[in-house]
């Protein structure tokens, strides 16, 4: 499975959010598994959208032939975007699957691994923080992805804000200690993302 994660800073919210709309014309692309997104917590001109194709080739296809005019539509709405693809690694609890429906904001954390610590990066994120997350009340599903250049994703989704600050508050250092994430990893950024049903396909 192919992980898509964009981030636009937005100039146009109102525009944009009518744009979001119009990619319910992914519905029925071959190889197109779900889409969703939000606004950015901590930033509120950030927009987050993440969608999940089935593999690289049923993604080429559509980004070569309908991808445009979907886009079309949100000119001039944002200032800025980043486009990352990750191929999936692993579940983040068990049974992943792209629905946002049920979730109400989703975190991603994006990782820059220095290369030497690149397996043990994955396998403290298997045999550490995947068990305490899945173990954490309203912690509904997550997906870990790895794109080149030992840069790493971790999306997970959550029931609401407060059971994901409830795991928040007293596990990450202690989970960072142990699992030498310091080590690990060269460059960390994150963000909570309030999910817009409205932009669920």
């Amino acid at each position: 499975m192919l992980v898509k994660w964009i981030r636009c800073t937005v100039v146009d919210r109102r525009g944009f959010e009518r744009g979001q709309r119009e990619w319910a014309g992914l519905l029925g692309e071959p190889g197109f598994r779900g889409q969703g997104g939000g606004w950015s917590r901590g930033r509120p001109d950030v927009a987050h959208i993440f969608a999940f194709w089935e593999n690289r080739v049923f993604y080429d296809s559509f980004m070569a032939r309908a991808h445009d005019d979907l886009a079309a539509v949100q000119s001039g709405t944002y200032s800025g975007i980043q486009v990352k693809l990750f191929e999936y690694r692993f579940d983040v609890k068990t049974g992943f699957e792209p629905r946002f429906t049920d979730a109400d904001v989703v975190r991603v954390a994006h990782s820059k691994v220095r290369e030497d610590r690149v397996e043990h990066f994955a396998l403290m994120q298997e045999k550490v923080w995947n068990p305490a997350m899945a173990g954490s009340p309203g912690m509904l599903r997550g997906v870990f992805g790895e794109a080149p250049g030992q840069e790493f994703l971790v999306l997970s989704m959550w029931q609401s804000s407060a059971e994901r600050g409830k795991y928040r508050a007293g596990s990450i250092e202690r989970l960072s200690q142990r699992a030498q994430t310091e080590e690990d990893v060269a460059e960390l950024a994150g963000d909570v993302v309030q999910l817009e049903p409205s932009w669920t396909v």
